[in-house]
């Protein structure tokens, strides 16, 4: 859940918006040197210069704290996943759109992405955002892939069940190649459009 700290609705941002701001900055880094398990509120305390009590009033908890994280960061993807749902050129343009979306996501937050799926199962809020999320996605696969030619029913070779499936291909096959290498993010993401294509009934190019 966000932090507690009030928020001004407009203007500049206020203090507490800043310091906000800078605990989830020193998350973001220290979960880059250290595992979230090994993690403690006093190391993110330390490293934002703040007060244990300090730190407490904004989060309760690091897992507070990387819930606030993760769902800053995956209203992005959210938002590219409704642009893939709305985009109205041709099926094969919008997939090599969405994969290099997903693509440019993964090699700016892959991190995060990672740590996230791996605690979705133990805070519930995270995994709560992330099958929103995914509910998107595959929503908009599933648009993509009618405007292809699939039809939508409700059978296991239907738009839905089928868009299901890519979505989860895609999720785990990013998430591998994410902890390997830009070059594999750029394999996953040519793999990921090809397998999508064909589902899709498109040869590829």
């Amino acid at each position: 859940m966000p932090g507690k700290a009030v928020r001004r609705r407009s203007g500049a941002p206020s203090k507490g918006d800043l310091r906000e701001q800078k605990i989830l900055e020193v998350l973001e880094d220290l979960l880059a040197v250290k595992s979230f398990d090994a993690l403690t509120t006093n190391d993110i305390a330390e490293r934002a210069g703040l007060s244990r009590a300090s730190t407490y009033f904004y989060f309760s908890s690091k897992q507070e704290a990387l819930v606030a994280l993760f769902a800053r960061m995956i209203e992005a993807l959210r938002e590219k996943s409704r642009a893939a749902a709305d985009d109205p050129a041709e099926p094969r343009d919008a997939i090599a759109t969405a994969m290099r979306r997903t693509r440019d996501h993964w090699r700016e937050h892959g991190l995060i992405m990672r740590v996230a799926i791996d605690q979705a199962s133990t805070i519930p809020e995270i995994g709560a955002l992330w099958t929103e999320t995914a509910e998107i996605f595959i929503a908009a696969i599933a648009a993509i892939l009618a405007r292809a030619g699939v039809r939508s029913h409700d059978g296991p070779d239907g738009a839905p069940a089928l868009a299901g499936a890519v979505c989860w291909m895609v999720e785990r096959t990013f998430y591998h190649a994410s902890a390997v290498s830009l070059e594999a993010l750029d394999q996953a993401a040519e793999t990921c459009e090809v397998v999508w294509l064909r589902i899709a009934g498109i040869e590829p190019s």
